[in-house]
C-alpha cells in the first residue's frame, strides 16, 4: 500500500518512540523510510542601546546544528540498517518544522507521512497549535499520527 514513508524526528523520547514505530510499520508494508529533520535557521540578529547582540557566530550555529542533526538522525538510519529498512536521511532549515515536513515529502515523492502526536503540553498546543496539526491541516498525502506510550 505505502512505497515511501517519511518519518519527522527531532530526536525527542517521543519522537524515537515513533521512529521505532514507523520501522516496524515500514518493514512490514515492505516500504522504504526517508528521515527528515527540520534544522532551526540563523536566529535574526537584535542591536539595542547601539549594542549589537551577537550570541553565537553563523559558522558556529550552522556547525551545532548541523551535529545535531547528523546525531538525530543516525539514530533513524542505524534502525533502519537493523530492521532492514532501507533508509535516506535529510536535514533541511526551516524556522517552520511543519513546513520542512510537507517540502520534504513533496521533495521524495512520498507517499505517507508518519509522525508523533505532539511534543509539546495541552495548553501550549491549544494556545499555539502543533507541528503535526499543521501538518495534518496541509498535507496532500495521508498523515498517519501516532500516540506513544510514555
Amino acid at each position: 500500500m505505502y512505497k515511501h514513508i517519511l518519518v519527522p524526528t527531532d530526536g525527542s523520547e517521543r519522537s524515537r518512540n515513533t521512529v521505532r514505530r514507523a520501522l516496524s510499520f515500514a518493514k512490514e508494508a515492505q516500504a522504504r523510510v526517508t528521515a527528515i529533520y527540520a534544522k532551526p535557521r540563523y536566529p535574526t540578529t537584535y542591536y539595542g542601546e547601539g549594542v549589537h547582540i551577537d550570541t553565537i557566530t553563523l559558522d558556529k550555529f550552522e556547525k551545532l546544528t548541523e551535529e545535531h542533526a547528523e546525531e538525530v538522525l543516525s539514530f533513524v538510519e542505524n534502525l533502519c540498517r537493523e530492521e532492514g529498512v532501507p533508509c535516506a536521511a535529510m536535514a533541511l532549515a526551516n524556522d517552520f518544522p511543519h513546513l520542512a515536513i510537507l517540502d520534504a515529502a513533496k521533495q521524495c515523492g512520498c507517499d505517507l507521512i508518519f509522525m508523533a502526536s505532539h511534543g509539546r503540553s495541552e495548553i501550549t498546543t491549544l494556545l499555539l497549535g502543533s507541528e503535526t496539526h499543521k501538518v495534518l491541516a496541509l498535507s496532500t498525502i495521508p498523515v498517519l499520527v501516532y500516540r506513544s506510550p510514555e
